[in-house]
């Protein structure tokens, strides 16, 4: 099995893109289901291996991670990867056919991703509640997560040929290794142009850490948390709460969804949809704008109604 999985990883290495910790995740998936095989069937079992696989043999092994209290994402991830080596084996005719697209992946809880109210974000970003050696660093990262919706990843990669300063757009490279332009606004280039300032001149990566190497993800999730508790926000805020926020308020502000996919860097609309939240105050400029009796006696309910009381 270890031949055909690292031709596996080789494939959405070199001709998808994927990350190196997308391929850490897979590698993870599918030597878990090699172990159950061989936990269960034998060293032979696991030497037949991906011959003998059929779909019983997977539901028995999702059922074994249900039983190990796994989170039914993380069940479902597992599925997906194991989905997709049986693909790719089928392609190359390893085996006749793909048994686990007969298995269907556990049903998940449907959440609303958590985003910042305009007040909140605006807190996030005031000057004032950055201090230390690295305020100006830090200010800019957290006012570029939220005018541009990078992923945190994204954010991190970035060099400093990356900036079009004058154009205030970013060159960003995304998943699968796909390209595209964002831009950023004014709060941005602001705190951007004082962070370079004390960053100074030379190329490499646009935020760099306390040594000069380039700053990570990781460092990036701690900087949004630490600023989050200055500003005030108890609940939970990270990176990838900057980008729901980003998307949320384009779409508040009447974006149209298709132009937020492309920012965003999705590449199905439905991911997109995910990411946004319509606010009562939205739905209220629509209603008002769009209803002939918005400004009836019945306009004082809908707004009872979208502001959550009751009646």
């Amino acid at each position: 099995m270890t031949e055909w999985v690292d031709a596996f990883l080789r494939h959405l290495a070199i001709e998808k893109g994927a990350s190196s910790h997308t391929l850490r995740a897979y590698r993870s998936d599918l030597n878990d289901f090699r172990s159950f095989v061989t936990r269960v069937g034998g060293a032979r079992a696991e030497r037949d291996l991906p011959g003998v696989v059929d779909a019983r043999m997977i539901r028995a092994w999702l059922v074994d991670l249900h039983a190990r209290r796994l989170a039914p994402a993380s069940v479902g991830r597992r599925l997906a990867a194991l989905r997709a080596w049986l693909r790719f084996l089928v392609r190359r005719g390893v085996v006749r056919a793909n048994p686990a697209r007969d298995v269907r992946s556990p049903r998940l809880p449907r959440k609303l991703a958590s985003f910042l109210p305009i007040d909140e974000a605006t807190a996030l970003c005031d000057p004032r509640r950055s201090s230390g050696a690295r305020r100006e660093r830090d200010l800019a990262i957290v006012e570029l997560l939220w005018a541009s919706g990078l992923r945190v990843s994204e954010l991190a990669g970035l060099a400093l040929d990356d900036v079009e300063r004058g154009e205030r757009t970013l060159r960003v490279l995304g998943k699968g290794g796909k390209e595209r332009i964002v831009p950023f606004g004014g709060g941005a280039a602001r705190a951007l142009e004082t962070y370079l300032v004390t960053r100074g001149d030379g190329r490499g990566p646009l935020f760099r850490n306390a040594r000069g190497g380039r700053l990570t993800s990781r460092s990036m999730h701690t900087i949004v948390r630490r600023m989050a508790r200055r500003a005030g926000i108890e609940r939970r805020v990270t990176p990838h709460t900057l980008r729901h926020t980003f998307a949320t308020h384009l779409l508040d502000a009447g974006a149209d969804l298709r132009m937020i996919q492309e920012l965003l860097g999705h590449a199905r609309l439905t991911t997109t949809q995910r990411y946004t939240h319509v606010s009562g105050d939205q739905l209220m400029r629509v209603y008002d704008q769009a209803h002939p009796r918005a400004h009836a006696a019945g306009a004082t309910r809908a707004r009872r109604i979208a502001s959550g009381a009751s009646g």
